[in-house]
């Protein structure tokens, strides 16, 4: 079960958060001695930041396991899930962070284990190199560090365009995102099934519970400029994982590995750019040894 709880963005923009589990409150007695899955009084804080257009749904077969032995707690970012979508906010780099980091501050979860998926690896590491004291680890997944280009922004500004909005049905919803559109190189069925947790119903059929302008403001912010030197500022223990068949190529990752100052390496077979959501036992295998080695440092 995920609790809602409203957060405060920069620029006044109210986020929300969603917390698995039941963390231990103050004067709870300890788990029994020699439990394997001890859970502290004060559990380690996780923040998970999900990509572009994604929403703290998609983390929730990973907040479930994370929940026995952290607080857990996915953010709907700014224009994402439920959290508000004003025409007028800012969808910079700088917005991201801060709303990270007041979401961080105002929940009491640092020094927190930042997970970012794509974009919201990008935030996650932008943050430990700005705010070290806040972030205790990093993982990133399937994010890039160098820069992607204009081509890149064309090419997602016609794919949006591409789309058969509204849709009838959440079945036209997951065939569409999972076998038809033109991204896709072979049937996938958890793709399907991640576009579906986007959409809500209108009058007309199902739309996407973002709006287009707002994703493309957000990611030309990042898109045209590459991201080592934040990069190498990050002094935490940080984990790179890529999806076999995802968008950050081997070499690429590995160079991040360099890159970082205490940097690890993982890869998911059988997994493409939504590598928690489409591997989540294989994703587990590799994240939760990472983490448990932080917990022991």
């Amino acid at each position: 079960m995920a609790r809602r709880i409203d957060v405060t963005g920069t620029g006044g923009v109210r986020l929300a958060a969603w917390e698995f589990g039941d963390p231990p409150k103050p004067g709870d007695p300890p788990a029994p001695a020699g439990d394997s899955h001890t859970v502290e009084l004060h559990p380690p804080g996780v923040l998970l930041l999900h990509g572009l257009m994604g929403r703290a749904s998609h983390w929730a077969s990973t907040a479930r396991w994370l929940s026995e032995r952290h607080r857990a707690v996915a953010l709907d970012q700014r224009g994402h899930g439920q959290s508000d979508k004003p025409p007028q906010a800012a969808f910079t780099r700088e917005a991201y962070v801060e709303d990270a980091e007041a979401t961080l501050e105002q929940l009491g979860l640092g020094p927190a284990v930042l997970i970012g998926h794509a974009m919201g690896a990008l935030t996650a590491w932008q943050l430990a190199a700005k705010r070290p004291d806040l972030v205790r680890a990093l993982i990133i997944c399937d994010m890039r560090a160098s820069a992607l280009g204009a081509a890149s922004q064309r090419e997602w500004s016609d794919w949006f365009k591409a789309w058969p909005v509204p849709f009838a049905t959440l079945a036209d919803v997951r065939k569409w995102f999972g076998e038809d559109d033109p991204w896709v190189e072979r049937p996938n069925r958890a793709r399907g099934a991640f576009y579906a947790e986007v959409m809500q119903e209108s009058p007309d059929g199902w739309r996407p519970v973002f709006e287009f302008e707002q994703m493309l403001k957000s990611r030309e912010t990042w898109v045209y400029d590459a991201h080592w030197e934040e990069l190498a500022q990050v002094r935490c223990p940080a984990l790179v994982v890529r999806g076999l068949d995802g968008e950050l190529g081997r070499a690429e990752a590995q160079e991040m590995v360099r890159v970082l100052p205490r940097g690890q390496y993982a890869e998911v077979a059988d997994a493409g750019h939504l590598v928690h959501y489409d591997r989540p036992e294989a994703w587990r295998l590799v994240v939760e040894p990472f983490l448990d080695g932080v917990l022991t440092q």
